[in-house]
């Protein structure tokens, strides 16, 4: 087959223009996508990219970001999904497409509520920490130019005339090839959390800012930028939803272009009938002998934390225990430090949990969230740490408590014990499920 140099013209512009679309791996989704998808495409392109971000929720709990374990395991998920993450990969358009469109229709779903928006931003945040952190050097600048960033990389001979003062106000560049390190010229208030940790060099009213410490500015207009987009797509959406031309077409709409019936049908990832009674037989008695009901009516009261920090240590699929004293220090750290913990408080409360005391170090880190120089009590039980919580946030007012009464030993594990190991494991499922169902149930109203 021979095609006329017209139409080979033709088919290269073609691909040039949807290179253009999607240059890099990573982007700010400053543009909405404007192409038509099937309803089955948009369904599959939300689910994906909720599985995504709820695996990046998870192993930010699970690792310290930006470990080796930590970005392996991110990036054999986002392959897995079949969603750009790196450079020079061919074929890569489908994948940023499919990154852009997805974006999109979960700031649909997120934009409702605070705490909504606050995880979505979030979990955005990590994932542009993953992409960029794998961007090579040579393609940084033009992310930067097409994310609407004006950041500068300065020069040779400007880098060499201030290498003494950058080496010594960047803690970052300790251990690191000077020659072969970007620095980039940025104004004074795009670098307000660096100059506030002491960690850039400041001249004429701009910030030299070498490209390990960049991410943290990228990162923060990242978040001002999709923290607006979905302030106003809330904004917006009740006008869509009161849209009265949509309803009159929906309800003629005959099953052939509306879909099969899914209230009757048997989905797979659904909850079916034999599990719901399955558990019921299982965990029901149990559950209901715990708080009292069954068996000699004993409204077991929850561990004290000495309880909690002495026995049954968290295994695999468990989510019980001290943080203080079941965490790994690192996670432990990562965790204050997202909580808006000063260093100084960190250190203090790293110091007393290498001491082995937990309960100090618990007590040290309410006073840090409560803004209190002394609580002036002893953290004996979690239940204490919120009673004394809300009292200090509702400004001294004693909340309802419930009636005192002496603790009584929790049952020890019987045949049960490996069912309930079972479930524990089938629970961190359940709850993507649930949230998998749950957009669903929104995108089909």
């Amino acid at each position: 087959m021979q095609f006329s140099g017209r139409i080979r013209k033709k088919l290269r512009l073609a691909g040039d223009q949807r290179n253009a679309c999607y240059p890099h791996s990573l982007q700010f989704y400053l543009q909405p996508p404007s192409e038509n998808i099937s309803l089955i495409e948009f369904e599959n392109l939300a689910v994906d990219r909720l599985k995504l971000l709820k695996t990046i929720e998870n192993l930010g709990v699970s690792y310290v970001k930006g470990t080796e374990q930590y970005q392996s395991k991110l990036e054999a998920e986002i392959r897995k999904l079949k969603f750009s993450y790196r450079e020079n990969l061919e074929d890569e358009y489908e994948p940023r497409r499919r990154d852009h469109i997805s974006h999109f229709i979960l700031r649909l779903a997120y934009c409702q509520s605070e705490d909504l928006r606050r995880w979505f931003i979030q979990q955005e945040m990590d994932l542009l920490r993953f992409r960029f952190s794998i961007l090579p050097k040579d393609k940084v600048q033009n992310f930067l130019k097409d994310s609407h960033l004006h950041f500068e990389a300065i020069s040779d001979e400007e880098k060499t005339l201030r290498e003494q003062d950058i080496m010594a106000s960047s803690p970052s560049l300790s251990g690191v090839k000077w020659e072969s390190e970007s620095v980039y010229k940025i104004p004074f208030a795009d670098a307000l959390d660096l100059f506030r940790g002491r960690k850039v060099y400041l001249e004429d009213g701009l910030a030299y800012v070498p490209l390990k410490d960049i991410v943290a500015i990228i990162l923060n207009e990242f978040r001002a930028t999709l923290s607006k987009a979905l302030a106003l797509t809330a904004r917006s959406l009740p006008a869509v939803q009161s849209d009265e031309r949509l309803q009159p077409l929906l309800n003629h709409l005959s099953h052939s272009y509306t879909g099969q019936d899914y209230s009757t049908q048997k989905n797979p990832g659904k909850i079916s009938l034999d599990q719901i009674d399955s558990f019921d037989k299982g965990y029901s008695y149990n559950i209901r002998h715990s708080f009292g009901k069954e068996g000699k009516r004993t409204d077991y009261t929850p561990f004290s934390c000495m309880k909690i920090i002495l026995t049954n240590p968290p295994s695999q699929g468990d989510y019980h225990g001290c943080p203080f004293r079941h965490s790994d220090t690192d996670l432990l750290k990562q965790k204050m430090q997202s909580y808006k913990i000063p260093a100084s408080g960190i250190n203090q409360i790293l110091d007393l949990v290498k001491g082995t005391h937990y309960q100090v170090a618990c007590q040290k880190y309410f006073e840090m969230t409560h803004n209190v120089d002394d609580c002036g009590f002893s953290l004996n039980h979690p239940n204490q740490f919120f009673v004394e919580s809300q009292r200090i946030l509702t400004g001294g007012k004693d909340i309802k408590k419930e009636s005192s009464q002496p603790e009584t030993p929790q049952p020890k594990p019987s045949v049960q014990k490996s069912r309930d190991a079972s479930a524990a494991l089938a629970s961190l499922n359940s709850s993507l499920e649930m949230e998998l169902e749950g957009l669903e149930e929104y995108f089909s109203t």
